[in-house]
This record gives structure tokens, sequence and C-alpha cells, in this order.
């Protein structure tokens, strides 16, 4: 452990003025820190020993917009090789996220259309450069490569694997055995990630673990065209604010690069205890035996573990803002929610009458659709200065200047731009 923490002091000091300097030993032990799975240890030592910019291959499909933590795990591994002079190469699947990708799928993922596509690319674009140096990543689209190619080349590309080895994967398998459908087109979708290993020439890709399938059929195809094989290395993948599921824009468990920092610290603040080391792990700069200890502290009782999660909060926020912008939303949880004071700040909802009805008037502010509203009254999470809103049928009495509160975390400042009723 004592090494690591000398790694990373190096990494931390040195950063702004060029690549760290390591032995392909350190190397390997700093590069795999959280890593699940590594085919294999001696081919990437092999790779390292060359003393040249490996390159290093992620692989997304924007088939969502916006970035969320469970993406920031493989980022930041990707910032660890780009530190170290390694050549990060960003593939967004342009072509591939149109095919959809069935991976952990119990049915058959619907097809995007291109212009949803490129929408969705643009949002990954601007928000990765808070985790990775622009000047140190390259950014290729796999529409250039898979687009252009012929019917003739698909059916060669895919002679090269076969369906029983296809039939293996976890979520193939399972849909085989209760006759579920499964389309051809499916069987194509890992093809083709692996030959973008093939168009770029990739030395290492990363991926969740829930790719690793489709990263080892990238090796297979790169030796059948000649390549040696890249080095596949898996991260974890990330619980959302459940504690339960992977993190997920569909599952609404999810914090997103785009979320305000007030949001972050707030979401941080809900996750179930259970899952923060896993979040020091993977999210902070600590070391493991930090990790360990800080964890250690909480169980002798030393340490509260609400405080313990505000470090984290303040960690997150800071890594996806700014430090200052960090400990003002520290400040503001406490004042809210530990204080029970309204923040001193919060946006203005402006409206045409006094008495609206309940579940419009939180639907419009919010933003909500009806349904979300009504049910949110009904559990008693809308309040107009702090007293509940009981009936969501019911017309509200407002003035102006108070304080619409939404769920635990957001507020509105009620303007009235007309008196309609006394």
């Amino acid at each position: 452990m004592a090494c690591d923490r000398l790694f990373r002091y190096e990494l931390c000091n040195r950063i702004r003025y060029g690549p760290v300097r390591m032995t392909p030993h350190q190397q390997l032990a700093f590069l795999k820190k959280n890593a699940v799975d590594l085919f294999s240890p001696d081919e990437f030592l092999d790779k390292l020993k060359e003393n040249r910019p490996l390159k290093v291959k992620l692989g997304v499909d924007p088939s969502r917009p916006d970035l969320h933590l469970g993406h920031a795990v493989v980022l930041r591994k990707l910032r660890d090789f780009q530190q170290l002079g390694h050549d990060v190469i960003l593939i967004i699947g342009d072509f591939t996220a149109r095919i959809g990708d069935p991976t952990g799928r119990s049915k058959t993922r619907p097809m995007l259309s291109a212009e949803e596509v490129r929408a969705y690319a643009q949002t990954y674009q601007d928000q990765v450069w808070t985790v990775l140096d622009p000047k140190k990543t390259q950014i290729r689209f796999n529409g250039e490569w898979l687009d252009p190619m012929s019917f003739e080349s698909v059916i060669r590309l895919a002679a090269k694997y076969t369906v029983a080895r296809m039939l293996e994967r976890d979520d193939f398998h399972t849909r085989y055995q209760r006759n579920e459908p499964i389309s051809v087109a499916e069987f194509l979708y890992p093809l083709a990630q692996a030959y973008d290993s093939v168009a770029i020439d990739a030395d290492i890709e990363l991926g969740g673990t829930d790719q690793l399938f489709n990263l080892l059929v990238g090796r297979k195809i790169q030796e059948e065209h000649g390549q040696r094989a890249q080095v596949v290395m898996t991260l974890p993948l990330l619980e959302g604010t459940d504690g339960s599921q992977k993190m997920s824009k569909s599952l609404d468990n999810y914090i997103a690069f785009t979320d305000s920092p007030a949001d972050v610290f707030g979401k941080i603040m809900s996750i179930p205890d259970s899952l923060m080391p896993k979040y020091y792990r993977l999210l902070t700069d600590l070391e493991e035996n930090e990790v360990d200890d800080l964890f250690q502290q909480i169980d002798d009782g030393l340490i509260h573990p609400r405080d313990a999660k505000m470090r984290l909060g303040e960690s997150i926020v800071s890594f996806l803002h700014s430090p200052n912008q960090a400990r003002e939303a520290r400040e503001t949880f406490v004042r809210v929610f530990q204080k029970r004071e309204t923040p001193k700040e919060m946006p203005k909802y402006s409206i045409a009458e006094y008495s609206p009805v309940a579940f419009e008037l939180v639907a419009d502010a919010a933003k909500l659709s009806k349904s979300e509203s009504k049910r949110l009254i009904l559990q008693g999470g809308a309040k107009i200065n702090e007293i509940p809103i009981q009936d969501p049928f019911a017309e509200v009495k407002v003035s102006d200047g108070d304080v619409l509160r939404v769920g635990k975390r957001r507020f509105f400042r009620i303007a009235c731009s007309s008196r309609t009723s006394s």
C-alpha cells in the first residue's frame, strides 16, 4: 500500500508537467486498481514494456442523453491512462446505437433514429471533458468505418464467429432457453463493436463488467484480422441511489454530470450507508487502505456515517463542478436539512392566480406529470411554507413570496404576477 500511495503522490504532483514516469511494473500495479477482469496481466505488462503510448479504447453508445456517475467509473480509469502518457480513443457508437446493445436485456432493444443518436452524441461530447483531458483524447465515430461496409463485408465479418460462441453469452443463453426471440441483428452487435477495435488497432479496451463478452469478441476478431489481441479490462458497475440496481436513467436512480451541485450533494446523502465504501473506492482518489481506515473509524464510533457521507458528497461535487460549489452545496444541505432552514437562493416560480389547484401548481413548478404531482402530494411530498398540501385537487391559497417545497430538495419562491382573487 505504501508504494501505491507513492505512485498517487507522484501522479498528483507531476500531472501539470507532463506524463508521469513509472516503470512497466509500477504502471501495471497502478492501472489495475479497482479492475475486476484483466485479460491478461502478462499481456498487459508485455505491452507496457514496449515503452510506447498504448491505444486505449472505450466505446460508448449514445442511447440516452447525459452521462452519470456510472459512466464516471470507467472515464476516471481512462484519465489514469492519460496521466501516464497513453492515448485514449473514445469511440462514439453513432452506428451501433442504431442497432441497440442487447447486453443484459431480456428482450430486443428498440433501435434509435439517426437524429436521436446525433443529439445524444453531442451531449456525450460536451460532458466527457468533465473527466478527460481534451488535448489527450481522440474522439471517433464508428459510422466512419461501419457505414461504408458492403453486405459482403458484413457476411465475411460474421463468418469469423460462431452461433455457438454467441450463445455462450448469459443473456443470449437465457433467452434461448426460454424460447424468447433473439434477432440476428443482436448477434451482429458484438461483431460491430469488435470491428471498432480492428479499425483503430486497439491495444486495450475498457468497459463495465457487463461488457466482458463483447470485449473478448474484440480480441478474437482482431486476431482473425491479423492483429495482436487487445488487452481487456473491466470495471465494476455502480449501483444507483436506490442501493440495489445498476445506475440508470431509466430507473431514475442516477446522478447526472449535469445535475446542479445541490442536487448532486443531496442525492449522495440519500444513498444507503452500505454503498459508501464502493463510491469512495470508485469515485474518489482515496487509496484502498485509506477507505478501510475511514470505515474502521465509523465502526469504532469515531466518525458518524453522516459526516463520512458529507465528505463523499463534497468530493463528488468538487469532481463534477468545483470545490467552491461543493462547499456551498454542503452548507446549503446543512442549513436546509439539518437546521430546517430554507435555502438563501431558490428559483422563482411566477403564477397568475392566488388559488391554483394543488396538483397543477406542483406539476407546473417542478415540471412533473400530473400523475406524478398527485402521487407526490398524497405522499406528503409537497409543502407551502413547510405546511403539507393534503389534497391534490384542492385550491391552495398562496401569496407573493411563499415557498413551495417539492420533494426533499426542490424549493421555489412564488411570485404572483396578478391578483385574480382576494
